[in-house]
């Protein structure tokens, strides 16, 4: 009894309250897309995401660490029975159906590629093994690439380039050495040379490993202006409906371009575009500044952890955390490119959030175990 009041003393409650913020503005924001059926059962997810945090806190992390392979598995073997065997929806082969409910492995996956990438590396770090020579990364890098072909035969690329976020955010935290990342750079060069030599020379090739959508969606990002009612619609219409919410938006009540499903996939993707017009640049930064509340309190967290798997798991979190939000918003400004990437905890999607709020969950679970008990 005194441990379970310890654990609930050391519990990070303030993480609790931003998510309450989070869901407030999922909730006002995909109404705010006209679609209040999908803002009520987002909800739902929400309600169900919180009972996946309160048992995930009643089960020792360290038990997580033990199941982590397995985990992995599943997960690999989920996504290859969709290639496999799955139906298109959406031009991927990325979700089960259930009823009426669709489960993307894939975001399941991202959390599952941390954990085991966690339990690998601190493994590493309890036997005081110094990766000194890049052959000693490739298990490392094998845990990230048998996923990541998996996703992007799916035709993913949205949770694909989220794992490229991941890989180098737990690159930086596991201690990789400068002159492995420079031989990752030079392997990426390279491989754009041969892409740009297949794009020139062998172009029927070269769009067999690009498919043409991915290859506008860069053509659009570098030059939006030369397309305006073709394949940059959906940035030139976020744009638009972002300045129009100037600085204060036009609220709730209001009729707006969000509503009336002149923004694409508003209540997904494009999330930030209809808060943008809804409460203006004052309701943008304060959703924003809620994100780095967030972030600041993981940070903390790992940085009081007792071991180097929590640790691990916590930058590993952050990371997909950040290059999510950082790809979301800038795709809806004009400064990333647009990806299938949605907004964390804001966008429509019961296996995002749900895998969003199971995130959070392992964070708080190491924090209020890592804390030792004062005298």
């Amino acid at each position: 009894m005194n441990q379970l009041r310890r654990y609930i003393r050391n519990l990070d409650w303030s993480i609790l309250i931003i998510l309450v913020g989070l869901a407030i503005f999922s909730y006002l924001g995909i109404s705010g897309s006209g679609r209040p059926f999908f803002a009520n059962r987002q909800m739902l997810f929400y309600g169900a995401g919180l009972v996946v945090i309160l048992i995930t806190l009643l089960i020792d992390y360290r038990w997580i660490r033990q199941l982590s392979p397995l985990f992995y598995l599943i997960g690999n073997l989920s996504i290859l029975s969709l290639i496999l065997w799955g139906t298109l929806h959406a031009n991927t082969l990325s979700w089960f159906q259930l009823g009426p409910i669709l489960i993307q492995p894939a975001e399941f996956m991202k959390l599952f590629v941390i954990l085991i990438v966690a339990h690998w590396s601190a493994k590493q770090k309890e036997k005081q093994v110094e990766l000194r020579a890049f052959y000693q990364l490739w298990p490392f890098f094998l845990l990230f690439a048998i996923p990541f072909v998996l996703i992007v035969k799916q035709s993913d690329l949205g949770n694909a380039v989220v794992l490229v976020g991941i890989f180098l955010s737990m690159m930086v935290i596991t201690g990789i050495r400068l002159r492995h990342f420079l031989y990752l750079g030079g392997a990426a060069a390279f491989g754009t040379g041969i892409l740009t030599f297949l794009y020139f020379f062998q172009n029927e090739l070269f769009f067999k490993i690009i498919k043409e959508y991915q290859w506008e969606r860069i053509t659009e990002f570098l030059s939006p202006e030369k397309d305006i009612q073709g394949s940059s619609y959906q940035l030139t219409r976020s744009l638009i409906a972002i300045g129009s919410g100037t600085l204060q938006g036009k609220g709730l009540s209001s009729e707006t371009l969000s509503k009336s499903n002149w923004i694409p996939v508003s209540q997904s993707d494009f999330i930030f575009s209809v808060i943008g017009e809804t409460f203006g640049f004052i309701g943008s930064a304060i959703l924003l500044f809620l994100f780095f509340l967030l972030i600041y309190r993981m940070i903390r967290i790992a940085m009081d952890a007792e071991d180097p798997f929590g640790c691990y798991v916590i930058s590993g979190i952050i990371g997909m955390f950040v290059f999510q939000i950082f790809e979301n918003v800038g795709m809806s400004i004009g400064i990333m490119p647009i990806t299938g990437i949605t907004l964390p905890f804001i966008s429509y999607g019961g296996s995002s959030l749900l895998t969003n709020m199971l995130a959070v969950a392992i964070v708080l679970n190491i924090g209020m175990r890592s804390k030792k008990l004062s005298f």
